[in-house]
């Protein structure tokens, strides 16, 4: 069986005071908290804004040496792609050198790129991926659809062709978004917990709302022979909890590595 790292998909929340962190956290000293509770997290603002080099060698400083972090791909890759070749040209390379020195540290476990609901399997997009795998070779990679119409065998070739990680998820059954399918296509497995709000998924007035849910015991039982199974078919085995708010993803975390733990 090959490894399994288990974090949160982000780890500098206020409202994690209090159910996570302790009351009189301040935020210099979350992740050097959080580091002694998991083996890797997710870094989300990365989609937002390119990584400066004081946040890469804040995150090596601040961490354990065998500590793991996912970067998410910037939006220009993922959902915002330039149409002028020297410019894209730009933003990769820009990306790519920003995280050297992470890779450098033995720190970076993947790149997620997560691409939206309206990325479907059209011959264009599908020649978009390839590019973006050729031009990110450099990294393992992990690519999140958000759009069902992904889930077939098509897919799951195409992304061992290219040697990249089929993203599971669990999230609301709802028409279109992604069923819970445990799938390995690469050496590095990955799965993400988006919480179970069917009702907040579509209609919210913050985007936190989506991801208020606590899973269940039971609920979180479902996955732990999914994830042995994917962790057997692969070297490095990822999961993280995107319930964010107040601390759930980190209790369930904690929780999911009590059951991962159990007869072994």
């Amino acid at each position: 069986m090959g490894a399994i790292y288990l974090g949160t998909s982000g780890f500098s929340y206020d409202d994690w005071i209090g159910h996570f962190y302790p009351a009189d956290m301040v935020k210099a000293n979350m992740l050097p908290f959080y580091g002694r509770h998991f083996r890797c997290v997710e870094i989300n603002a990365t989609y937002y804004t390119p990584p400066s080099e004081r946040m890469i060698q804040s995150f090596i400083a601040r961490t354990p040496p065998e500590f793991q972090f996912v970067i998410k791909g910037h939006k220009q890759i993922t959902h915002e792609p330039a149409s002028d070749e020297a410019e894209a040209g730009g933003i990769f390379e820009a990306f790519r050198t920003s995280l050297v020195p992470l890779a450098d540290a033995g720190k970076l476990g993947c790149i997620l790129l997560q691409f939206p609901y309206s990325f479907r399997p059209a011959p264009a997009n599908v020649s978009y991926l390839e590019e973006v795998v050729e031009r990110m070779g450099w990294a393992p990679l992990t690519v999140e659809f958000r759009n069902s119409h992904w889930v077939d065998e098509r897919t799951f070739d195409l992304l061992r062709r290219l040697g990249v990680a089929f993203c599971c998820v669990d999230e609301p059954q709802l028409s279109g978004l992604m069923p819970p399918v445990a799938v390995a296509t690469a050496p590095l497995a990955y799965v993400r917990f988006h919480g179970r709000n069917a009702a907040k998924w579509w209609e919210h007035e913050q985007a936190y709302e989506r991801y208020d849910y606590l899973y269940s015991e039971d609920e979180l039982r479902e996955w732990t022979d999914k994830i042995r199974a994917l962790a057997d078919s692969a070297q490095n085995t990822f999961v993280f909890f995107n319930n964010h708010y107040r601390g759930q993803a980190a209790i369930n975390a904690e929780q999911l590595i009590q059951l991962l733990g159990e007869g072994q």
